[in-house]
């Protein structure tokens, strides 16, 4: 272990938590009307309609097969009857699909955003910057799951990424652990911490206010005015107040 080892294993990662905790405040105090993903539908919606669902569905499926990968020890899912090789091969088939299709609805959302006048002219330098790392943070995650499923302890992240990213919450950080995994893993490791670091300063932050209470309030009753069987027999002249 030496020096580099302990600055990009045992301190960046608090630093990178803590430009995303500071920033997002921030933003949140000082750029309340900024917090938007400047939504551009009226411009183009027709790849939009393609590129969006890809993206946010296969990010949805990347966000819990990392949870899995990182969160739940190797001891857990051999507890529960999922072998070492059957896990592999569940990680390699929807890692590869969920990934691939999170990077074909980028793809989709760059190239609709480069062609579309309108919608170029309102990407600003931030939003560049942002579809680069989170590009190279789809391409270098597709090549850890690849190398992950090859097999073999040195490319197995359960072992050696996992243990540390959990390490983090207890503030005693494994460094050997991480320092002891693949080129691979420490390239996607880097880029997910400078995607998470310039999180707030993008139209990623749109993410902290999805609209999940949407899912749990009532329905919006909607009634015609239209004469009909459920409407009210319009009356000529003035109705008392309070009347229904």
């Amino acid at each position: 272990m030496n020096a580099w080892d302990i600055l990009l294993w045992g301190v960046l990662p608090y630093v990178t938590v803590a430009v995303l905790v500071l920033g997002t405040v921030w933003r949140y105090r000082y750029d309340k009307f900024g917090w938007t993903t400047r939504s551009s539908e009226l411009h183009e919606s027709r790849l939009l309609r393609i590129g969006s669902p890809l993206f946010h569905f296969g990010l949805l499926v990347v966000i819990i097969g990392h949870v899995i990968g990182l969160v739940i020890p190797k001891r857990w899912t051999e507890a529960v009857g999922l072998s070492q090789q059957a896990y592999h091969v569940q990680a390699l088939v929807l890692g590869a699909v969920a990934g691939t299709c999170t990077l074909v609805g980028v793809g989709i959302l760059v190239y609709r955003r480069r062609t579309t006048g309108p919608v170029f002219s309102a990407t600003t330098r931030n939003d560049k910057l942002m579809y680069l790392v989170l590009v190279a943070a789809l391409i270098a995650g597709l090549a850890t799951t690849l190398l992950g499923a090859s097999g073999g302890e040195g490319h197995d992240y359960r072992i050696s990424v996992s243990p540390w990213f959990r390490s983090l919450f207890t503030l005693q950080p494994d460094i050997g652990a991480m320092a002891g995994a693949g080129l691979a893993f420490h390239i996607h490791a880097l880029i997910g911490m400078l995607l998470f670091a310039i999180w707030p300063f993008t139209r990623l932050v749109h993410a902290f206010a999805a609209p999940v209470g949407y899912l749990f309030r009532p329905y919006v009753v909607y009634r015609s005015r239209a004469a009909g069987p459920a409407s009210r027999p319009r009356r000529r002249g003035w109705e008392e107040v309070g009347r229904r």
